[in-house]
């Protein structure tokens, strides 16, 4: 079996990408803090800070880090939201019939696994490609939660469940520390592991790594279990927050985490990805709305200025990639 690896030169230039591009985006994260302070009262203020930017971001973080992984192979996942949607009716539905929280949080998180694993058999094995499948598994995971509820919330969740993944630990919220607990733990992965070497391999040339023996169909399967199981724990930190669930939940995480992604350094062509970037992404994104927010402005007006950033950080991609 060859060993899959860059060159020297190639690696140090990625790297010196990578570095430039999180100063960057930290660069335009204490600039924004400064001028939205000064021009946004509300802004600068703790219960803002936590709750309107940081708990935000936090899901969409937790969300970015699997979609990361995806795109890096060259994927995408559009059925993130809807994956969300179905694992946390069906967890909320079972603590409501008396199911013990922790074991229905299991099962929540296995049916995000089941759902990434239908997604990357869909795209391996009978090799469709992954934007038509996830689009399609988009709408159905949809439906099987607007069924398995009849459309209705689930509400009253238990105490223990809320008080678990949506308190706080010394004043900071338990969903914000297990986002950057993730992004420790997958950055590590990514940098110090066969499994995220393969990953970044696969993305940057597939035939290749087919070639030196490796699974790839295997690893890319992976990455959308793990895309569905961090979709699913992004759903029940949010309801444990709610205190309810919605088949509706995660309506437009895909972009959102997209959006992350992208702006934090992945590329979408595959091959390259940042997980910390993707919180940096995240960070700023949040900031964007929350301001946007706080000023009045519309929801579709963020949309548009959301779609804008995706499209700038995109030809920001093409030229750091060269030709």
């Amino acid at each position: 079996m060859q060993k899959i690896q860059s060159t020297p030169n190639a690696a140090s230039r990625a790297a010196v990408i990578e570095r430039l591009r999180e100063a960057g985006i930290l660069a335009i994260l204490l600039l924004g803090a400064v001028v939205f302070s000064l021009t946004v009262p509300s802004f600068f203020s703790v219960d803002n800070a936590i709750t309107g930017i940081g708990l935000s971001a936090a899901i969409n973080t937790i969300v970015a880090i699997g979609l990361t992984y995806v795109i890096m192979t060259g994927g995408i996942d559009l059925s993130v939201g809807s994956t969300a949607a179905l694992s946390a009716v069906i967890g909320a539905d079972l603590m409501q019939r008396g199911l013990p929280p922790l074991l229905a949080v299991v099962v929540a998180l296995g049916v995000g696994a089941l759902a990434g694993l239908v997604n990357g058999l869909l795209i391996t094995r009978v090799q469709l490609a992954p934007f038509i499948v996830t689009l399609g598994t988009m709408t159905f995971y949809r439906g099987l939660a607007l069924s398995y509820t009849n459309g209705q919330p689930i509400l009253s969740l238990p105490d223990g469940f809320k008080n678990a993944l949506g308190g706080d630990v010394f004043g900071l919220p338990i969903p914000l520390i297990a986002a950057l607990l993730l992004v420790g733990a997958f950055t590590l992965i990514l940098r110090y592991t066969k499994t995220g070497q393969y990953i970044l391999a696969i993305g940057g040339n597939a035939e290749a790594v087919r070639l030196s023996g490796i699974n790839v169909g295997r690893f890319i399967t992976l990455t959308y279990v793990i895309s569905g199981v961090l979709a699913a724990f992004a759903a029940l930190v949010l309801i444990a927050q709610l205190g309810a669930a919605e088949p509706i939940l995660g309506s437009g995480w895909e972009l959102s985490a997209i959006a992350a992604s992208v702006v934090g350094g992945t590329s979408l062509a595959g091959g390259k990805g940042n997980v910390v970037g993707a919180l940096l992404g995240a960070l700023l994104l949040s900031m964007l709305q929350n301001v946007l927010t706080l000023l009045g402005v519309q929801a579709f007006y963020q949309l548009l200025a959301t779609g804008l950033i995706i499209i700038g950080a995109m030809v920001i991609d093409r030229y750091t990639r060269g030709p």
